[in-house]
């Protein structure tokens, strides 16, 4: 069982290439969707960044503006302030002036303090800073006591010795009187000095003071307050900073003889502040407008993708359904200049795309013979003209010269708007078509040659059969008349026995030639035979001649020198020989040709048709018979060896294509070629013997 274990296959290594193929696939179409949408990514950045960018600048700006108008607001209540302290300064210098006696000063004081509800005291002092008189603020109980009141004041002091060294009003830093049962008040004196070395003070309740001097210009949502130069709040004025609001705070410091004091104002506004003013609500309202038509230009842009992709498939459909099938497809506009064809209807004419798009009316595919005619057809078309539904024949041209017949099938080009742009013409090249019933009726005719062939053949036989007896008797009769004139005849008998002699040896021959058709007919083996070149021409020369003198027609004859004999059926091609000569002496029988009838009969050596060297290694002999006639026209060669094809009304047909099957029976070759200057050579070929 180990054993067994150890025989087992080892596991098949794992399928890398699958993962490896899912990743390039992945990896690609990362990547096409990276070059799709990199640039709208981008632009989405922009747009943010952007959108961003000119809220914060709003916003900042709006910033800039509250802190702006806090500090506008801060320096005019400075201005307040020193106007105010400046203007009781002056009232207190005037209504409390030296010289007032004692008794109305405490009732001027008190009307002053009923005015100024800032002030807590108005003490009248001596030189030495001993109280003469005082009076207290009706609006607020005793907060300055009596027993503290006196020369050992030394911020009263310093700044009575300020204002009498500078004569002018000066005041004193801020300090704190505490009040009984908790808290207290921050105060600040003033020093007047007067004439006579006496002094006025009042003092200052800061609180009082930022009420009555700065508090009308203060507005909602503000803080005023006093404090020292290091930040440290004396007094303070107006709504509490509230949780959740963004501070703005501006210090103006003012500098009051003998003293100094920061003015701090903080303002604030609600959070959170998302539309400050109406500038960041305009901007925000511009941006979420083009975020959306962001948004919706991006799914225009998908239905426009899907729909060019949905394009792409069906013109890449069509362009495979186009390029597999085997019609010629053409478009043209109204001009009649080409405007599409497929690769198949440039295969057909063997034209570029370019070279028949070219800006052109005229095709180049047009047959030059044909072209006027097919511009009057493409004018008749463009001016109304239906084509046939079920198509016409036309003829067109290749590159290379050579013309095909084509079946057109035209139709109205309409666009979209349906409006006709021009015409959709499609093209069947029928040339094969037209091939192909060619063969068959070659076919057809060949059966019905094969059917007369063998209907002649049967009369062959029946002739030759029906012949037999007669050609045998009176060749039995030529004998016995010889036989009657005995062997030794002399004057006209001879010549009797001369003529019957005759008759016999042409009876003989008819028998022979009768017998080697019969023979020729039922395919039976010939004899073939060693004969001369100059036996064949001297067995038919006889008759020949007698045609030669009906149709006065010269004879010439030419032999190469020692000529070799050819193997052959004498009778066969004696046959041949003499069926040519007849076709040559008719050929120059004609009223116009006088004076130029030879007939030329010429045996030389000579190779097979189409070789250079004997194949087989025989020799051959060329026969050619030569006239002097109209020649063949190229419709009649094109038929000269088709059965019962003939130019003479009475004629068969026959004797050019026998002659040419008995030649090739034998080997060679029988062919025609025009002799120059007139009429026509036709040479055959056998097979020299040896």
């Amino acid at each position: 069982m180990a054993d067994e274990a150890l025989d087992l296959p080892a596991p098949p290594p794992p399928q890398q290439q699958p993962q490896r193929r899912g990743w390039v696939v992945a990896f690609a179409r990362l990547r096409s969707l990276w070059k799709r949408w990199f640039l709208w990514l981008l632009l989405a950045v922009l747009v943010s960044a952007l959108l961003v960018t000119v809220v914060w600048l709003a916003g900042r700006h709006e910033v800039e503006q509250v802190q702006a108008a806090l500090e506008r607001d801060t320096a005019d209540a400075v201005v307040d302030l020193r106007s105010g302290l400046q203007r009781n300064a002056q009232s207190l210098r005037a209504t409390l002036a030296p010289g007032m006696e004692r008794t109305h000063w405490a009732d001027r004081a008190a009307a002053q303090l009923r005015e100024h509800r800032e002030w807590l005291r108005l003490e009248w002092r001596d030189a030495e800073l001993r109280p003469i008189e005082a009076v207290n603020t009706p609006y607020r109980m005793r907060i300055l006591e009596e027993s503290n009141r006196g020369p050992a004041q030394s911020d009263v002091a310093l700044a009575c010795a300020t204002a009498r060294k500078a004569g002018a009003p000066a005041y004193s830093p801020s300090h704190y009187v505490p009040v009984a049962g908790g808290g207290g008040v921050e105060v600040m004196e003033l020093c007047l000095p007067m004439d006579g070395g006496d002094y006025l003070v009042a003092s200052y309740s800061l609180r009082d003071t930022l009420v009555e001097l700065v508090g009308p210009t203060l507005t909602r949502g503000q803080e005023v307050a006093f404090t020292e130069a290091d930040g440290t709040r004396l007094v303070a004025l107006g709504t509490s900073r509230r949780i959740g609001t963004r501070v703005f705070t501006a210090q103006q410091r003012i500098d009051l003889p003998g003293a100094s004091l920061m003015l701090r104002v903080d303002g604030w506004r609600a959070a959170p502040d998302l539309f400050p003013n109406m500038l960041t609500a305009l901007v925000t309202a511009i941006s979420i407008a083009l975020v959306s038509v962001l948004v919706l230009l991006a799914r225009d842009t998908r239905r426009r993708l899907r729909a060019e992709r949905d394009l792409a498939d069906a013109l890449a459909f069509r362009k495979a359904m186009e390029d597999s099938v085997i019609t010629g497809l053409r478009a043209r506009d109204l001009q009649g200049r080409i405007t599409y064809v497929n690769p198949a209807f440039c295969e057909m004419v063997g034209f570029t795309p370019e070279e028949l798009m070219a800006d052109s009316v005229e095709a180049p595919y047009w047959p030059t013979e044909l072209a006027h005619e097919y511009h009057l057809r493409q004018t008749r078309r463009f001016a109304g003209g239906l084509p046939p539904r079920e198509g016409f024949e036309s003829v067109f041209m290749r590159k290379d010269g050579t013309r095909f017949p084509v079946l057109i099938f035209e139709a109205p080009l309409i666009n979209a708007h349906k409006v006709q742009t021009g015409w959709m013409s499609a093209f069947i090249d029928v040339s094969e078509q037209r091939r192909v019933e060619e063969i068959s009726r070659a076919s057809q005719e060949r059966l019905q040659a094969s059917a007369r062939l063998a209907t002649v053949g049967e009369m062959a036989s029946l002739l030759s059969h029906e012949l037999t007896q007669p050609l045998a008797a009176i060749a039995s009769y030529a004998t016995g008349s010889l036989n009657l004139l005995g062997p030794e005849v002399k004057g006209e008998q001879a010549e009797v026995a001369m003529a019957v002699k005759r008759i016999a040896e042409q009876a003989d021959r008819a028998g022979q030639v009768i017998r080697s058709v019969h023979d020729f007919v039922r395919r039976r083996d010939r004899m073939r035979e060693a004969v001369a070149p100059q036996a064949l021409i001297d067995a038919v020369l006889p008759l020949v001649r007698l045609q030669a003198r009906k149709l006065d027609v010269s004879i010439e004859i030419v032999f190469e020198e020692r000529l070799p004999a050819v193997v052959c059926d004498r009778t066969l091609v004696e046959q041949v020989l003499l069926n040519l000569a007849r076709n040559a002496m008719q050929a120059m029988d004609a009223p116009d040709n006088t004076g130029n009838r030879l007939l030329k009969l010429r045996v030389a050596r000579a190779l097979p048709v189409g070789a250079t060297v004997p194949a087989d290694g025989r020799r051959w002999l060329e026969f050619s018979v030569a006239d002097l006639g109209c020649g063949i026209s190229d419709d009649v060669a094109a038929r000269l060896f088709t059965p019962f094809f003939t130019t003479r009304a009475d004629g068969m047909g026959l004797g050019l294509s026998l002659c040419r099957t008995v030649v090739e029976q034998h080997g060679g070759a029988l062919m025609f070629e025009p002799n120059r200057p007139r009429g026509t050579v036709f040479r055959f070929t056998l097979p020299a013997a040896g």
